[in-house]
């Protein structure tokens, strides 16, 4: 998520508010972080224009024109605030909005990338690269309209009681925001160079220009959205651990910080290899309700694998952002950017478009390995890799077979893709259940 500093400080001090009653605090705290996160969104903006001749002429080799910086200009405003809402939401324990503007951003941005991306492939690199852009500034533009909407709604639904002059707001706003703002900030600016370098460096393999954006496209337009696509709940579940986290951190309670630490892990495990079980055995079918483009098919069953380890960094992350360990969150992510991006400037001209392929997987791999390792220092849990990874695993298998042997045949094929996916899903609950992997009590967190 954009600018965690601001969403965070939403979610912690709306959380302290509304559980002191004081809704007219809980109000004007949202009203605040919202401003800041608009004055930040815009100063970030400046920044990003005025190094513009920069970013063109030294990074880019006047390869591509201003327009794509203009395009991230455009959205940082709107990311900014959206982070502080989907903060407040996060407090009010509403994380369903968020979600449902998640969804909504990525179904935006899978269709008009494709959109652009078959409109404007043929016409170069610039074109290719000001398409992803546009993808994800519309579908960021779409996102925070709702959620603003949203927003204006529900916070309508409590009366001002309380009072706003016992606290000094700014000045915790800015102290919770601030230090992991500056992390944020030099990540955002290592991603946004990460995106800009890698069909660049494509080109260099000795791929067509047009082959490499296609490619790249097709990867980071298309098969990454869609794997990522049932993430939105996973991202719902982080983004609600935040304050019920910082509740048992605040009374120090460590008991029910390991206990509902390894029951949504569990949880975690077994829902992110249900999800690779589905891309991994409907590949083609998923990608032909969606796409024309039989590529992706190619490199969503590439993907898939990295499923597991993308749901799991991404729980875990909300887990240590709730006991209050953000910034080594942070670090760990800017670590990351700088050995992915040293990696990519490498590997993209020796290995092309799996270059790229090799590198999300060290990403991922390293990311997850640095936040599961943070986790259980910070919580001292023991998770059992083995028994959570083996029989899920082995129940995705039987599920495969008997989809295999029963080979509905029904005449509509999204009807029928929903229907066995709906019976592999049973079956890889049901197997789980008989193997006392899962019972009611996990169902309850």
């Amino acid at each position: 998520m954009h600018h965690l500093g601001i969403s965070v400080a939403a979610t912690r001090l709306v959380t302290e508010e509304f559980a002191k009653e004081n809704n007219k605090g809980a109000k004007y705290v949202i009203k605040k972080c919202i401003i800041y996160s608009l004055i930040v969104g815009i100063a970030s903006s400046a920044i990003i224009l005025l190094f513009s001749d920069f970013i063109v002429n030294i990074c880019l080799h006047a390869r591509i024109s201003k327009m794509p910086i203009y395009a991230i200009a455009i959205a940082l405003p709107f990311i900014s605030m959206s982070s502080a809402i989907n903060g407040y939401f996060s407090a009010v324990r509403k994380v369903f909005k968020t979600a449902s503007s998640q969804l909504l951003e990525q179904f935006v941005k899978i269709f008009v990338t494709s959109f652009l991306l078959s409109l404007f492939l043929p016409k170069g690199l610039e074109y290719a690269c000001l398409s992803l852009i546009i993808g994800d500034v519309i579908s960021e533009l779409v996102s925070f309209t709702y959620i603003f909407i949203l927003y204006l709604k529900d916070k309508k639904k409590y009366n001002s009681i309380g009072n706003i002059k016992n606290r000094n707001y700014k000045k915790e706003i800015i102290s919770i925001a601030m230090p992991i703002a500056i992390t944020s900030y030099i990540r955002s600016g290592l991603s946004t160079l990460k995106q800009l370098i890698i069909p660049l460096r494509l080109e260099k393999s000795g791929m067509s220009c047009q082959k490499a954006l296609s490619d790249y496209g097709i990867v980071n337009g298309m098969a990454l959205p869609l794997i990522m696509f049932p993430s939105v709940i996973i991202t719902s579940i982080s983004n609600l651990l935040i304050p019920e986290y910082s509740t048992f951190y605040a009374k120090n309670n460590t008991e029910q910080i390991k206990r509902i630490s390894l029951k949504l892990l569990k949880i975690t495990f077994i829902f992110a290899i249900c999800v690779f079980g589905i891309f991994f055995t409907f590949p083609n079918e998923l990608c032909d309700s969606l796409y024309e483009n039989q590529d992706v098919v190619y490199y969503v069953k590439l993907l898939s694998p990295l499923i597991f380890l993308m749901y799991i960094d991404t729980i875990v992350d909300g887990m240590l952002k709730g006991l209050n360990e953000q910034v080594a969150v942070m670090k760990c992510n800017i670590l990351d950017l700088f050995i992915s991006t040293g990696l990519l400037y490498i590997l993209l001209p020796i290995m092309g478009i799996n270059g790229y392929i090799v590198v999300l997987y060290i990403s991922e791999i390293l990311n997850t390995i640095i936040s599961v390792i943070q986790l259980v220092k910070v919580t001292k849990i023991e998770i059992k890799f083995f028994t959570w990874t083996i029989i899920p695993l082995a129940s995705i298998m039987l599920s495969r077979y008997a989809i295999k042997l029963i080979n509905l045949n029904i005449n509509s094929s999204l009807i029928s893709l929903i229907a066995e996916i709906i019976i592999f899903i049973t079956i890889y609950i049901t197997f789980l259940f008989f193997s006392s992997i899962i019972n009611k009590n996990d169902i309850k967190v």
